[in-house]
């Protein structure tokens, strides 16, 4: 009874895992399908798959799962460091100039193109300048700060010239320079300039007369005056001229031509082409790396996290994981289950076996009590 109960468990417990997987498919007898065909799994298979799937994606595959695998702090530090590395190598680092990438884009000739586009973009201010001031007067255009510093600086001005008249009246040369001026007034009176002059000999008494009475004129309260009047009544009638015309009596296109040409020396677009990024921007990766990386990563991972539970759902991981799971042969799933419980299924079999030994052990001692 021993030996028949432990081979009862054993078999009965082997066949049952067996059952799981075989038979692949349901077998019939005429048109009647036998009892328990297909295996369980088999049988089960579309609902297993499916489970599956769902299990994934809701338990292990999940979007936070993704954010701390791949979103992290570790993550981001290794990719400014790759960022980093790809632009100093690339970039940085290449011993191309502009040109060269310029040329390996198929673009020829940009620096007789660029050049062109400073002069149009001197054109377009100019012509932009030409509109704002059209019809429009000084005084318009002058900003209330302008007038009033123009207007302290017009007063200091006159005060400055007749200081510098009055020292220069007071100087030798000053003095000569009366003398000259009576003499060439005497010379031009004709007869009557020469009789004066016969009369009164040398101008030196003249000069000496006029020379003070012209410091004191200089000197004279009234004549600041005078002169800061005339200056300013000038100043109101400049400011009310209008600039367009005033322009007109320059040489604009003269003064254009030199300004592109300033612009285009000052460019030196040529010279700029034919150096490398690092030679016209040595401190570029540092600041790159400070300024630029860090914003490009914290965009992508802002916008990788904002659209990663978008993204899992259009591709559908459930019906991949279901599809994968379909196209598996029956066989291979076998093999992948046994081939991670394969022990513990043996001790199932041994585990019925022992029991149903222990079961005609028990059953062979009741029937000899009973006997």
């Amino acid at each position: 009874m021993a030996v028949v109960g432990a081979l009862i468990g054993g078999v009965t417990n082997h066949l049952a895992i067996k059952m799981l997987f075989w038979p692949y498919e349901a077998k019939y007898i005429g048109t009647f399908r036998v009892p328990l065909t297909p295996g369980l799994i088999p049988k089960r298979r579309d609902e297993l798959s499916r489970q599956l799937g769902r299990t994934v994606v809701e338990h292990l595959l999940t979007p936070e799962t993704f954010k701390k695998r791949f979103f992290n702090e570790e993550m981001r530090v290794k990719s400014e460091k790759w960022i980093n590395r790809q632009l100093n190598k690339h970039l940085f680092d290449s011993p191309k100039s502009f040109n060269d990438w310029l040329q390996a884009a198929g673009q020829e000739g940009m620096d007789v193109k660029i050049e062109a586009k400073l002069d149009e973009l001197v054109e377009l201010q100019k012509d932009s300048l030409q509109a704002y001031i059209a019809g429009k007067t000084i005084r318009e255009l002058m900003p209330a700060n302008w007038k009033a510093e123009a207007e302290a600086k017009l007063y200091e001005g006159v005060e400055y010239a007749i200081n510098q008249g009055t020292t220069y009246f007071e100087s030798p040369h000053g003095r000569q320079t009366i003398k000259s001026l009576l003499d060439e007034f005497l010379e031009s009176r004709g007869r009557f300039g020469h009789m004066l002059h016969s009369l009164l000999g040398e101008s030196k008494p003249l000069v000496d007369r006029i020379q003070p009475e012209i410091i004191k004129f200089l000197n004279s309260p009234r004549t600041f005056e005078l002169v800061g009047t005339l200056a300013f009544s000038e100043w109101e009638k400049v400011q009310d001229r209008r600039v367009d015309a005033l322009l007109k009596e320059f040489d604009f296109d003269t003064a254009l031509e030199t300004v592109k040409q300033y612009v285009r020396e000052k460019a030196v677009i040529s010279t700029r082409l034919n150096a490398t990024l690092a030679e016209t921007w040595p401190g570029g990766l540092e600041w790159t790396s400070v300024n630029i990386t860090p914003l490009v990563i914290d965009f992508v991972f802002e916008q990788g996290e904002h659209k990663l539970e978008e993204t899992i759902l259009k591709i559908d991981m459930e019906g991949m994981v279901k599809e994968q799971v379909d196209s598996l042969p029956l066989s291979r799933l076998e093999e992948l289950v046994l081939g991670i419980s394969r022990r513990e299924f043996k001790m199932i079999t041994v585990l019925g076996a022992f029991l149903g030994g222990f079961i005609g052990v028990f059953q062979g001692i009741f029937v000899m009590i009973l006997n």
